[in-house]
């Protein structure tokens, strides 16, 4: 794992959301996506609950409020 995904995913736990955390990391927000389920495989664990398609809104797992 490398420290850039963990930085990724302190801006997806700070902005309590996939998008507006891409948009501050000038990042396309598939790409994002992609990096925190990469990380979610190699721990085998999931980090984020993805609000529905009408909330953009995630939220730590207990996993990921370790991590």
């Amino acid at each position: 794992m490398e420290i850039q995904v963990l930085q990724y995913f302190l801006a997806i736990a700070r902005e309590q959301s996939i998008i507006r955390a891409a948009e501050s990391l000038h990042l396309s927000q598939p790409t994002l996506s992609t990096q925190i389920k990469n990380i979610e495989e190699e721990l085998g664990k999931q980090l984020l609950i993805r609000g529905t398609k009408g909330s953009r809104k995630v939220t730590l797992t207990e996993e990921g409020m370790i991590l």
